[in-house]
């Protein structure tokens, strides 16, 4: 299962914005360090089910009308402040629950209502844009402090005859999430001595901003967008590489209401349907987020998970069957599963992601849409529907 992280300073609505997307009971408060240990629970990005191509929807859970809800583990950190690579207020216990993710999320208050430290403060007294490096910078100085802590070890090693540094730096990098393919590419991309006792704090300091932009891409979450200006918005979506404007509170007040069921929302539409009776209080109170999200096109809380793992990730959901012609499983469930893979997957991949043993016994796979045997070298697609042969059962 792919993961997110949620990174950010205190009071950016981090655990709301987990909240609403996991509806996992957790505190919200308005002060700094509302989370102390990290929350873990399960979300879900959202693509179009392949039953959209059959006269009749799957069934699944996990499909509404068509709409698929894919799962994804999300990872809420508690609030990170300035120097917290250094680990000031606790920082790298914090930075190191980071460790775990395929992908940052890092949510800013975007009205300018909490200060670097993560203080409330009047709304709009404080520019968010200066925040926008801050989650990268100190994740950058936090993995390089890493490396520079061990560096020592990795000297002594290049003494040895068949010294390897791709394998020397491996085996380092393994505990924060790196594999070798990522230390490979990281250390293809740069120029550096070949004898590590060389390496300046400027040679490391590349190879750690370089391996986390590779390991550890980061999504820019404008919250409280409903409360933000236009232009600061703006100056937002220039200063990241990649922005969604979302509000939190605005998501997690809709899949209340839709649970309690006064209204039909399913998370990622861009409006909701009233179906039950509501309160005068309350009928304003979803006005007035249907016109943010007529202006946000939804409330951004699913289009940044979307965003981080379809966007940044690049990833490509395909769906294992054991019969072609039905798309189901010897249960007879119509696309029963769901997996993210990497976007040049195949279907050895595929096989490795349902099952270590049906990755081991692959004979071959067949692509169950058009109906033809496949190349286990071939690249699956979005909403790749593919039946796996394997001697495993």
């Amino acid at each position: 299962m792919r993961a997110i992280a949620l990174a950010g300073k205190p009071n950016a609505g981090k655990s709301t914005f987990y909240k609403a997307a996991t509806m996992a009971d957790v505190d919200v408060g308005n002060y700094p360090f509302t989370t102390i240990d990290p929350n873990r629970g399960v979300s879900h990005v959202r693509t179009d089910c392949p039953c959209l191509s059959r006269e009749s929807r799957c069934g699944d859970e996990l499909c509404r009308a068509g709409k698929r809800y894919v799962p994804v583990e999300l990872i809420d950190v508690a609030g990170l402040v300035p120097g917290a690579h250094e680990g000031r207020g606790l920082g790298n216990q914090f930075l190191d629950a980071l460790t775990d993710a395929d992908v940052i999320c890092h949510v800013v208050d975007a009205s300018g209502g909490t200060n670097e430290e993560g203080e409330p403060v009047e709304i709009h007294s404080y520019d968010p844009v200066q925040d926008v490096d801050f989650v990268e910078r100190e994740m950058d100085l936090w993995l390089a402090g890493i490396v520079t802590r061990h560096w020592e070890s990795i000297g002594r090693k290049s003494r040895s005859p068949d010294f390897d540094m791709d394998e020397a730096l491996s085996e380092l990098l393994t505990g924060v999430g790196a594999t070798p393919y990522d230390v490979a590419m990281v250390l293809r991309s740069m120029s550096y001595p070949e004898d590590p006792l060389k390496w300046t704090d400027e040679d490391r300091e590349t190879l750690a901003r370089r391996l986390r932009r590779q390991t550890k891409p980061i999504l820019v979450v404008a919250n409280k967008a409903d409360l933000a200006t236009g232009e600061t918005l703006d100056r937002l979506r220039a200063a990241a590489d990649r922005m969604v404007a979302c509000t939190a509170e605005g998501e997690l007040a809709l899949r209340q209401a839709a649970e309690a069921g006064a209204i039909e929302y399913d998370p990622g539409d861009a409006s909701f349907e009233l179906t039950g009776s509501v309160t005068d209080r309350q009928a304003a109170g979803l006005e007035q987020i249907a016109d943010v999200m007529a202006e946000l096109e939804g409330t951004g809380v699913q289009r940044s998970l979307n965003e981080a793992v379809y966007g940044l990730l690049d990833c490509v959901t395909a769906y294992p069957v054991q019969a072609e012609s039905t798309w189901s499983d010897g249960n007879e469930n119509v696309l029963p599963d769901a997996e993210l893979l990497d976007p040049d997957a195949t279907p050895t991949d595929l096989a490795y992601a349902v099952h270590s043993d049906i990755g081991d016994g692959y004979l071959h796979a067949v692509d169950a849409r058009a109906g033809r045997r496949i190349g286990e070298d071939h690249e699956l697609s979005e909403g790749a529907v593919v039946k796996i042969v394997s001697t495993a059962r």
